[in-house]
């Protein structure tokens, strides 16, 4: 009979390429992982990899084995979380949540307090990825639930094997010095009102890089590049550039500074991501509820 360690071990090395990587996933040495996938083959009778310049690929029957693998992983949590859902339905144990970084800052840290108040036996370990590799963790069973964002207004795919739930719309506000002309007005600022200010805003290739494009799309005064939103609100807090920071990432403002709605906000919608197999687990459904207060 084929160990579930195996099969798992096989269906990370299909999805990442070299036993390196899938080892780095899993928690375990490429050694180890090696000595699972030769354990499989035993088990099997053939081989499942081949070689492939530096990376390996699956053989015919490897992509046989890793397209069956999800059914099998499915009805095994189902079982896990029947068991669990029938001893009396409590949240307990831990669940590995894996989350965006201002996700973490934004909706997870604030709810902390409440979910241990609520769900006492039930202990959150988190860690920080972007939304495709939250969803590929979940997906593969490294982590069990996953806080995403979509990308560019675009959701990330979503594996058939997963399901998931809204939890919130994060939107863009326009911050700057309190005595700045755009300050003053009484209304949403406009894509025609930031015309000819000076920015500072997030790196090319970021989410909010990409929200800043569309909102000033016509040669913008770029003075400064910064990743960290703290960062930007202290060179905002100059007097120099003003700065397009989503809700969630807002770090604390500073005496002097203020925040502007805009009228056609950029946004992103936040979701939670987790293993349809795992839709009666308690401590899943208790958090999904607690990050919905």
């Amino acid at each position: 009979m084929i160990e579930v360690g195996a099969l798992r071990a096989l269906q990370s090395v299909a999805a990442l390429g070299t036993l390196a990587r899938a080892a780095d996933e899993l928690g375990f040495t490429a050694s180890a992982v090696s000595q699972q996938i030769k354990r499989l083959e035993r088990q099997v009778g053939v081989p499942v990899l081949a070689q492939a310049g530096r990376g390996v690929v699956l053989t015919p029957a490897g992509q046989a084995i890793v397209d069956s693998a999800p059914e099998v992983f499915q009805a095994l949590e189902r079982c896990a979380e029947a068991a669990k859902s029938i001893a009396d339905g409590s949240p307990r144990g831990t669940l590995r949540v894996v989350a965006f970084s201002t996700g973490i800052r934004g909706l997870l840290a604030p709810k902390l307090g409440k979910i241990a108040e609520r769900c006492p036996d039930l202990r959150l370990r988190i860690a920080e990825q972007d939304p495709d590799e939250a969803l590929r963790s979940v997906d593969a069973g490294t982590a069990d639930l996953a806080i995403v964002h979509d990308a560019d207004g675009l959701p990330a795919p979503l594996p058939p094997s997963l399901t998931q739930h809204h939890l919130h719309t994060d939107l863009g506000d326009v911050v700057m010095t309190r005595d700045h002309p755009l300050a003053k007005l009484k209304r949403p600022l406009t894509s025609a009102d930031l015309k000819g200010q000076a920015w500072v805003t997030s790196p090319p290739g970021t989410v909010c890089h990409q929200w800043f494009q569309r909102l000033v799309a016509d040669q913008p005064d770029v003075r400064h590049l910064a990743d960290d939103f703290a960062t930007q609100m202290s060179l905002v807090a100059t007097g120099e550039v003003i700065a397009l920071i989503p809700r969630l990432a807002r770090p604390r403002i500073p005496a002097g500074v203020v925040d502007r709605p805009l009228r056609r906000p950029p946004k992103r919608e936040v979701h939670a991501a987790w293993r349809r197999s795992a839709d009666a687990s308690p401590a899943i459904q208790a958090v999904i509820a607690g990050l919905d207060l």
